[in-house]
């Protein structure tokens, strides 16, 4: 099963570019610009990358984005990333990024963009890896201070799929970004946010009927309301869950209890994702290995995963039938159990 799970075509949908910053990039890029880093080496910022909730994942996670300053180094960042995907077999992905993270440091907003777009477009092709960009709000932020983000985006919207909204759900319900998201809307944009993670089902709902977001993110607490999770069902509206994550921040105990499987075989369109695998334990590969580890799927209800992401993901029609036919065609190759 190992074998067919690391030839499997994925395409992923909840990734922070930020979150891939692994220590010994961290490092490079640190001497690159001339910044010290409270870490005497690359093992000892490894060591650093334990947190107990979300909130002390994201102290370290903001300062690990210090070392960001250049438009080479968003590029060099999310290259790295793609060639993850690469080895992954990861066809197809959409990336968060942060620019409230950047530009709060005074980080121009069209270097960040800049670095990042420029590396996905080469992705595509030299390493054949299809991409889209959302950019996200920190929802700990104002709603004010989202506004004036949207405003420093009109300019780069051609290379912007849509807005998403993440960092510390407690305390920031969807309600908090109405207005906002009504104009991204209006302006073309696509719209996701994180809900359901640490926060309560109703959060979900919230998402869904105050934001109309296409894709809730995370969205595993859905199972504190029956009823929600029969409607996500009917509707098919998708959920990119992240497993590893999920065991990290602690929102499950253990792999053991994730409840991924439970929702797919009651038919909600989940998905699987590595969200920040720089700081929680891998990437594509690793998070369907540790779900085939744990909880013993069978080989359908893998392939089933990655053909809900190709279903969920922002393409045009051309190039979704694409993806799907690679999923067949692998599935033909690698499917008699």
């Amino acid at each position: 099963m190992e074998d067919f799970i690391r030839r499997l075509p994925k395409v992923e949908l909840h990734l922070h570019i930020e979150g891939t910053l692994e220590p010994d990039l961290m490092f490079e890029l640190a001497e690159r610009n001339g910044i010290t880093l409270p870490y005497a080496s690359i093992e000892d910022a490894r060591d650093a990358y334990h947190f107990h909730n979300l909130q002390s994942f994201l102290d370290i996670y903001y300062q690990g984005a210090n070392v960001l300053i250049t438009e080479r180094d968003f590029f060099d960042l999310t290259w790295s990333y793609l060639l993850r995907c690469k080895a992954d077999n990861v066809m197809h992905t959409e990336i968060f990024f942060d620019p409230q993270t950047h530009t709060a440091r005074g980080i121009d907003f069209d270097t960040v963009i800049n670095g990042i777009y420029h590396a996905l477009r080469q992705g595509e092709k030299e390493l054949g890896i299809s991409s889209q960009l959302i950019m996200c709000f920190l929802r700990h932020l104002s709603e004010e201070a989202a506004f004036d983000t949207l405003e420093h985006a009109k300019p780069h919207l051609h290379r912007l799929k849509g807005i998403g909204l993440d960092s510390s759900e407690l305390g920031h319900p969807p309600a908090k970004f109405t207005r906002v998201f009504n104009e991204a809307r209006a302006l073309g944009l696509k719209t996701v946010a994180h809900a359901g993670e640490e926060g309560p089902a109703s959060n979900i709902r919230d998402a869904i009927s105050l934001l109309h977001v296409s894709r809730v993110d995370h969205g595993v607490q859905c199972v504190q309301d029956p009823e929600l999770v029969k409607e996500l069902a009917d509707t098919q509206m998708p959920l990119t869950v992240c497993p590893l994550s999920n065991i990290k921040l602690r929102v499950f105990d253990r792999m053991e209890d994730h409840n991924i499987l439970d929702l797919l075989n009651k038919g909600l369109c989940v998905t699987v994702n590595s969200d920040d695998p720089a700081f929680f334990g891998g990437y594509m590969n690793d998070n369907f290995l540790a779900l085939n580890q744990a909880l013993s799927p069978s080989k359908a209800q893998l392939v089933q995963l990655t053909r809900n992401a190709i279903n969920a993901a922002f393409l045009e029609k051309d190039a979704r039938q694409t993806l799907h036919q690679n999923l067949d065609d692998f599935w033909v190759a690698h499917g008699i159990d």
